[in-house]
């Protein structure tokens, strides 16, 4: 039973989490995350807002258009159908909502209830996966 379940897991959790934030609660929302509750800020990512946030990364982005903040999850696959796999599902690929590198292996989807994942098949093979 454990075999057949890990030949069917294709996909695990990223450890990237994106904030998609309005204009106007921008500055208040990551002076939440810095200066009321002290998370450490990853500099490494600059220009972008980046906080560590337990084993993760809270991403917080600026993004004008938007009403409400969204979270963006980040899935990790080594399954070059992933795209094909979740299409087959009744999931398309929704490369419009955000640009992505040319050279980064990745796409958008959306989950039933319009959570924006982030496929990611770069990151597994980067760093064995990490």
């Amino acid at each position: 039973m454990k075999q057949e379940l890990k030949q069917k897991q294709r996909f695990t959790g990223g450890r990237n989490i994106a904030m998609k934030v309005p204009v106007a609660q921008y500055d208040q929302t990551v002076a939440f995350y810095r200066d009321v509750l002290g998370l450490a800020e990853i500099s490494e990512h600059a220009p972008h807002v980046v906080f560590a946030f337990g084993d993760n990364q809270l991403w917080i982005d600026r993004t004008p258009g938007v009403g409400q903040s969204e979270v963006w999850l980040e899935l990790i696959t080594q399954d070059a159908e992933a795209a094909e796999y979740l299409a087959s599902q009744g999931y398309v690929r929704q490369d419009e909502l955000e640009p992505l590198p040319e050279d980064f292996k990745a796409f958008w989807v959306s989950n039933p209830a319009a959570v924006v994942h982030l496929v990611n098949a770069s990151a597994a093979t980067q760093a064995g996966g990490q």
